[in-house]
């Protein structure tokens, strides 16, 4: 045999000269259950605080869900959207994190002084935010978009109690706090259709 006969190409057939194939990505769950409960626990606790059902002395654990559940929580959601592709949810969560990891460094830079008219604005560029977040909620899942406009309302409540110094539990800050529960119980719901109908296979919480 001669060496260009010794040199015959590998066979097709075998597995060294298949082509690789592609590699499959890991699966990534639905992490929007996830924001939504931090969302929602969060604003629920604070929102406690603003309608004037608890005290104000209550705010620690307010800034301790702020940055652990609240903040932190939805950050990682939000990041985890992106890797979904899905951009609405990414913008939403990391948002709405950095949200909570701002208000906690509000509280304990200020440590009760008076912040003047600027919370109020800040909660105002919250709401036009949240306005437009809302839009695009429209040819969603219909919880989703109740969350969105009753978050719109509570922070357009809020800006207008800081606008008129509305204290906690006073004014428009404490319809405010009342929107801000009605959000709250909007976002819980929302989180408990998307894991509970996902476990059971089934639309058990309709929406």
């Amino acid at each position: 045999m001669t060496q260009a006969q010794s040199q015959q190409p590998a066979s097709p057939l075998k597995p060294e000269s298949a082509p690789a194939a592609a590699p499959v990505p890991a699966a990534v769950a639905n992490p929007a259950p996830l924001g939504l409960a931090a969302f929602a626990l969060t604003t629920f606790i604070l929102s406690l605080v603003n309608s004037g059902l608890v005290t104000g002395s209550s705010l620690a654990i307010v800034v301790g869900l702020a940055l652990a559940y609240g903040g932190l929580g939805q950050l990682i959601a939000g990041w985890w959207e992106f890797r979904n592709g899905n951009t609405f949810g990414g913008v939403a969560f990391t948002s709405y994190g950095s949200f909570w990891w701002s208000f906690a460094a509000f509280v304990f830079m200020f440590q009760g002084k008076d912040a003047g008219k600027i919370v109020a604005w800040y909660l105002l560029m919250w709401g036009v935010f949240t306005f437009y977040m809302w839009i695009a909620t429209l040819k969603g899942a219909r919880p989703v978009m109740v969350v969105f406009l009753l978050l719109w309302i509570t922070f357009v409540l809020l800006a207008l109690g800081g606008f008129t110094n509305a204290a906690a539990g006073n004014g428009l800050t404490a319809i405010g706090g009342y929107a801000g529960l009605l959000t709250a119980i909007a976002a819980f719901y929302a989180s408990a259709r998307a894991v509970i109908n996902e476990a059971f296979g089934s639309e058990i919480l309709p929406g």
